[in-house]
């Protein structure tokens, strides 16, 4: 006979009722490791359906090229970070608990194999389906080895007088150290014999010059080659002298995360500076080389950097596809790339005056790319140049080399304004150039600050005082995304610019938080991290639990781009079990398994991979019928809820509420041409069209929306959930 005991904590998601049988035999419970997808697997199968798009002969060639070229660079990312962390763990012999329950060496073996396939795959497609099918349009990728006549001719005249008086080949022995080989530098490795002595010779391929190069018309097409495949060609001439066994190109990845101890940092900006400059030195974590590297040759730069065969990967074509990103902009094809799309421009007054009367009527709701960003940059400007505008705050977490809104502020602060803006140093890939703005703000006279120690500084935040008629009176602008105007074309963002001083009182007050280094602050209508925002969506959550239980209208549908909080997902599988229908658009990473019988089996789990990237995050609350939708910058994250400032907002306009669910939430769940839904066994499978009817695809929806059709798909959409 076993014996039940069920002890209730209290009526919280992150306090869940906990259940054991006798020792030998435990109920189901919320902890064990089967419920949990390992993050960096879950990753892993994110960037498989970024290749699956590369794959799929229904989009434009040249965009399949493109999403070869994004599978290589998440593969960088992926490997300087992730791989880099799970490697150090590995080696300091720690072991931090996991809700999946695997250890840093388990991770890594798994990654290993699945990295390889994932590779192996994405240069079999390069190889049997991109190269072929750009050749079947007259575009031709060659090996420099494969060139003939003419093209041969034009490699070497171009060797002789463009690409050999800038290299510097370096043999190694006693007086000439292995060079350092920078970050992801492509370099060309070779095996040398002189007089009986082995050694090893590298060239750095440099970056001033374009790394595929477009070959000279010959009447039959566009032909193209890499720069490294000329300069592995000229080996012979690049190492005059010696006998070359054997050749070929290689990259090197490192370690790319920033390592910096705040509390002993005297000036934020230069410890930052001086650990940008660290990471060119950091340990390398992938070797990347191709096919035709002589054994010998893989072996010694194993050696050099330190890399056992779990890291090696013989890659069978060009080193770092990325590059081929290029042949987008170097190919005049359009019929072989997504249809152009301006994003529609909002017509607002001109005068001042008459542009913040607007924004006093009515909550302005942007929806990037679909509607222009220059709304955003028009709203910054106009307060640089109102005189009427006393003080501007702003937070800048990816702004881009060359930033409109960078500028605008530097605009405001020579016009006399009160300007101060948060420069977060530390967002990933764009040290260095938020490093310069800092400068360049600082040296306008703009007040620069780099927020609270040991916190990112996440949120999307814009701010402005302005003397109206009857008074002072704030106007806010709030994001889920970056005051990027070139990414702002590229991913799917929401945006809010309002009045109302509910809302702006407390952007205020985050400011407030941020300058003054408090992290205790009191937010009545924003959700902010990492104070309120965890327990605010966990009792938003059990509210909904507790709506289903008394049989009123209950549902949640989240849209973000990663989901793995442990808290979170627990609070998922309660409500889940207590009847609320939750469907959850989560584009990359997921630690939640759907669809278990038992646990969740109301979850439905959805990824979108399409044209833009979707970077929005959007919660909503069915609430018992008075429904709530939350926009922000923050994931159902661990870093986004604990360690980062995030701010989420609410939608309080009725009529923009319904606008965010049926134009955005609706459309997505109705997606069956770019969605792919997650199983039990947390594999995806891409979701098909009904009956007969066309797959619609959320985006192209979209377009049509921003262009004023009028679309009415959505009721029997939605019923085939």
């Amino acid at each position: 006979m076993y014996i039940l005991f069920c002890v209730y904590l209290r009526p919280s998601a992150d306090h869940l009722v906990d259940c054991y049988m006798s020792e030998t035999v435990p109920l189901p419970t919320f902890e064990r490791p089967e419920l949990y997808i390992n993050r960096e697997l879950s990753w892993l199968d994110f960037n498989a359906r970024v290749l699956e798009e590369a794959q799929d002969e229904r989009n434009p060639l040249l965009e399949r090229v493109k999403f070869m070229a994004i599978v290589a660079s998440n593969l960088d990312e992926f490997y300087e970070i992730r791989v880099a962390g799970l490697l150090q763990l590995h080696e300091s012999g720690a072991n931090p608990s996991r809700p999946d329950g695997l250890t840093p060496a388990e991770q890594l073996e798994r990654i290993t194999q699945q990295a390889h396939e994932q590779v192996a795959e994405q240069y079999r497609c390069w190889n049997e389906d991109l190269v072929p099918a750009l050749a079947a349009e007259g575009i031709y990728f060659w090996e420099a080895r494969q060139l003939k006549d003419g093209h041969l001719d034009f490699v070497h005249q171009y060797w002789e007088e463009e690409l050999e008086p800038i290299l510097t080949p370096i043999v190694v022995d006693p007086a000439h150290p292995f060079p350092h080989v920078l970050n992801k530098a492509l370099c060309i490795g070779a095996l040398l014999e002189e007089q009986g002595q082995t050694m090893i010779g590298v060239a750095t391929v440099p970056r001033v010059l374009p790394r595929i190069l477009r070959l000279p018309d010959q009447g039959d097409g566009l032909h193209f080659v890499t720069l490294a495949g000329i300069m592995d060609l000229q080996v012979n001439e690049l190492f005059f002298g010696y006998e070359v066994i054997g050749s070929a190109p290689f990259r090197i990845t490192r370690n790319s995360e920033l390592y910096v101890n705040e509390e002993d940092a005297d000036n934020l900006l230069e410890e930052i500076e001086e650990q940008v400059t660290k990471q060119r030195q950091a340990d390398a974590v992938r070797l990347e080389i191709a096919p035709g590297a002589p054994d010998q040759l893989v072996s010694l730069l194993q050696q050099q950097f330190d890399l056992d065969d779990s890291l090696v990967f013989r890659v069978n074509g060009p080193v770092n596809l990325h590059r081929v990103m290029t042949l987008y902009g170097l190919v005049p094809r359009p019929a072989l790339k997504d249809s152009p799309f301006t994003p529609v421009e909002r017509d607002f007054p001109e005068d001042p005056d008459a542009f913040f009367d607007s924004i006093r009527a009515d909550d302005i709701l942007l929806h990037h790319p679909y509607e222009s960003f220059s709304t955003v940059i028009d709203f910054i400007r106009m307060a640089a140049n109102d005189p009427k505008v006393l003080a501007i705050k702003q937070t800048i977490y990816r702004t881009g080399d060359d930033s409109e809104v960078g500028q605008a502020l530097i605009d405001a602060a020579e016009r006399g304004k009160e300007v101060t803006v948060l420069v977060e140093l530390k967002a990933r890939g764009d040290e260095a150039a938020n490093i310069e703005w800092a400068k360049r703000l600082e040296d306008s006279g703009i007040h620069v600050i780099y927020g609270i120690m040991g916190l990112k500084t996440h949120c999307k935040l814009s701010m402005l005082v302005r003397r109206d008629q009857d008074r002072l009176r704030r106007y806010a602008h709030l994001g889920t995304g970056n005051y990027n105007h070139t990414t702002a074309r590229l991913y799917t963002d929401l945006g809010l610019i309002t009045a109302e001083p509910t809302i702006t009182v407390e952007v205020a007050e985050v400011f407030n938080m941020l300058t003054a280094h408090s992290r205790i602050s009191q937010f009545e209508k924003l959700l902010v991290a990492p104070s309120g925002l965890m327990q605010g969506m966990l009792d938003r959550i059990e509210r909904e639990s507790e709506h289903a239980r008394a049989g009123r209208p209950a549902a949640i549908i989240a849209k973000m781009n990663g989901l793995m909080d442990p808290a979170i997902i627990k609070a998922l599988y309660a409500s889940s079990q207590a009847g609320v229908e939750i469907d959850l658009i989560v584009r990359g990473i997921c630690c939640l398994r759907a669809g278990l019988d038992g646990i969740s089996e109301n979850i439905r789990v959805y990824s979108i991979i399409g044209r833009f990237l979707e970077h929005s995050r959007v919660f909503y609350f069915a609430n018992g019928g008075d429904e709530e939708v939350w926009l922000g910058s923050a994931d159902w994250m661990d870093r986004n809820l604990r360690a980062r400032v995030e701010v989420v907002f609410p939608i309080l306009d009725p009529d923009l509420k319904q606008r965010v669910y049926r134009e955005l939430l609706a459309y997505a769940l109705a997606d069956r041409a770019k969605s792919r839904q997650m199983r039990p066994d947390g594999t995806y499978i891409r979701r098909q069209p009904e009956c007969d009817s066309p797959g619609h695809s959320m985006q192209e929806l979209l377009m049509r929306t921003a262009l004023g059709e009028d679309l009415d798909i959505l009721d029997a959409s939605m019923s085939n959930r």
